[in-house]
């Protein structure tokens, strides 16, 4: 049987911005957007100063200027070890406010951060590094005590040179994913346009949101699609690393927005059990492509359904992404809470479907956009075969109706 493309037009995307125009390549692009991500933070650091941009509970608590200056130290003293212009810094640390500051340090410096989480087994990160060919590893000293100590520091240093085609993240997929975690190339355009797609998909506000951040920030949907897109309004940005604790922390910080996965969320139920929180406004639920096939989806009603009573007059959000779209692609409200629904393509992203049924709405999904990697890092081999054109494959089996919804393929 042959194998039809059928590309759903971007007039059925209704969560999309003006400022796209489509490139000679046939990808909607965003055509006013700063040249690289470390010049859109500096914007916000000089325009909110005096705001609280990092709170982690039990840690630190950093305005953007207090957390813009430390990073630059840290950027100063990478560039004393010897590291610049488009070298890889590998930061596997856990998740606190010196993730942030390392995270930030390593693009200060003109490096290209590698994230590897920190919880992947020794020889899992190792590959990881390995692979990235990493000319330096902030991992902390291997003890929490000795993050203060571990991280580089020297005269503030800021390298402000990127363009928006150049490699500014190296994120790798999920372990678990065929052939073992590969490396995901995102350049200043893939990262700013998801912070673009993602801040006028869930209309974020710029007075002041706070986000309490429970997704891995080793991640493309920690990192890109939640705390990029808090510093870029001069949001606030709360991390409890202890579970316990995030009860307490939605009331004393003042939470606006909470985020995490539907595993995360269905763990921390028991905790808020009779809890209700009138003043969280926005709940958003990641996913990604490895959870897509396996999703319970009575059981992910059921976590939804509690949400709502915890935070009665929160818009609840579920985004739908792959490390190769930068984490996002899809997203879906409670207005469009249907059965098997992942949701609609916003911002640049547009849909196709692959396979002999293509025509009738049913196949492989392909994305493509300006938040799509162009390739895999030292990989042409995979790159070919996970590209048609422009169009990526991300190896799920799906719907697609006349609106544009986008459902699960329902199992035989």
């Amino acid at each position: 049987m042959s194998q039809l493309l059928v590309e759903f037009p971007h007039s059925r995307n209704a969560r999309c911005d003006n400022p796209l125009a489509r490139g000679a390549d046939g990808v909607l692009r965003y055509g006013n957007l700063t040249p690289a991500l470390t010049e859109l933070l500096d914007i916000q650091v000089h325009t909110f100063a005096a705001r609280e941009a990092v709170v982690e509970i039990g840690g630190p608590r950093l305005t953007y200027r207090e957390l813009w200056y430390s990073a630059s130290r840290i950027a100063g003293g990478l560039q004393e070890h010897g590291i610049g212009y488009g070298d890889r810094v590998a930061v596997r640390m856990p998740v606190g406010a010196r993730w942030i500051q390392a995270f930030l340090g390593a693009l200060l410096s003109g490096a290209v951060p590698v994230l590897v989480h920190d919880g992947l087994p020794d020889a899992v990160a190792e590959r990881v590094i390995r692979d990235s060919c990493a000319d330096f590893v902030l991992d902390g000293g291997g003890s929490a005590a000795g993050y203060r100590d571990a991280l580089p520091d020297a005269a503030a240093f800021i390298d402000d040179g990127a363009s928006l085609g150049e490699l500014a993240l190296l994120c790798y997929t999920s372990p678990g994913s065929s052939g073992g975690p590969r490396g995901v190339e995102l350049t200043n355009e893939n990262l700013l346009s998801a912070i673009r797609s993602v801040v006028g998909a869930l209309e974020l506000p710029t007075e002041g949101l706070r986000n309490l951040v429970l997704l891995p920030l080793a991640h493309a949907s920690g990192v890109v699609d939640q705390l990029l897109p808090t510093f870029a309004i001069g949001g606030t940005v709360v991390l409890a690393p202890d579970p316990a604790a995030v009860a307490e922390t939605l009331v004393s910080e003042r939470i606006d927005m909470v985020s995490a996965t539907p595993r995360i969320f269905a763990g921390l139920l028991p905790g808020l059990s009779g809890l209700r929180l009138e003043r969280v406004r926005q709940v958003c639920s990641a996913g990604h492509r490895a959870e897509l096939a396996a999703a319970d989806c009575a059981a992910a009603h059921v976590v939804d359904d509690k949400l709502r009573e915890v935070f009665p007059e929160a818009r609840q959000w579920s985004v739908w992404g792959a490390t190769e779209t930068s984490g996002i692609g899809l997203a879906r409200d409670d207005e469009a809470a249907a059965r098997n629904a992942l949701g609609f393509a916003f911002g640049g992203t547009e849909l196709a479907l692959w396979g002999p049924e293509a025509d009738a709405g049913q196949g492989e999904l392909l994305c493509r956009g300006p938040n799509v990697t162009r390739r895999y890092w030292n990989d042409p081999q995979t790159t070919e075969s996970r590209f048609t054109g422009s169009w990526f494959h991300t190896g799920n089996q799906v719907s697609i109706d006349h609106e544009g919804l986008v459902r699960r393929a329902m199992a035989d």
